[in-house]
């Protein structure tokens, strides 16, 4: 083997080389997108967990938040702010599901399982009467998604599942009041 030979052999191999770095990057950087995904899903899960929380731990809000979702002119100013700012906390959790949903960062599925959810949501006046009183805007892009939400509507086969639910519900008694 003369010089030129092993030269164009050390090309060859230098070449194959940067190729099979080329793949292996390749094969990183989707392995890493897909945890990104993975993480912005789950992000957008604990934004929603953590309202779901507040909610169901904090009874007096949730008395003022359920009567907010039926008749917001029933709260006072207080209580008709902290109910305003939940809806915005929940719309803001759903606007960003919809732009990872766009990025590809959320199965379709799943962003539609959302989409649906906004939809049963904007179906209650106090949510509807938020969504038109916000104090602070949406992207363009998440507005004309609700925007087309209230056009739509919400239809399920599994209508009125939540009234009957709690219809089904005995009202809780009263606590007894503590003696001086």
């Amino acid at each position: 083997m003369d010089l030129r030979t092993l030269a164009d052999l050390g090309e060859f191999l230098g070449g194959l080389g940067v190729i099979v770095s080329i793949v292996y990057l390749a094969i990183q950087i989707r392995g890493n997108t897909s945890s990104v995904r993975s993480e912005n899903y789950a992000r957008s899960l604990e934004r929603m967990a953590s309202m779901q929380e507040y909610l169901a731990r904090d009874q007096a809000f949730t008395k003022i938040f359920n009567r907010g979702l039926v008749d917001p002119r029933s709260l006072d100013v207080t209580e008709r702010v902290q109910f305003m700012w939940v809806i915005t906390e929940l719309f803001g959790n759903l606007e960003f599901m919809c732009f990872q949903a766009q990025a590809g960062n959320i199965p379709r599925e799943l962003w539609l399982r959302w989409e649906e959810t906004l939809r049963w949501w904007l179906t209650f006046p106090g949510v509807r009467a938020c969504w038109e009183a916000r104090p602070t805007p949406f992207t363009p892009t998440f507005t004309r998604c609700v925007e087309r939400c209230l056009e739509l509507g919400y239809r399920s086969e599994r209508q009125g599942a939540w009234e009957q639910f709690l219809a089904a519900m005995p009202e809780p008694e009263p606590e007894p009041e503590e003696e001086p």
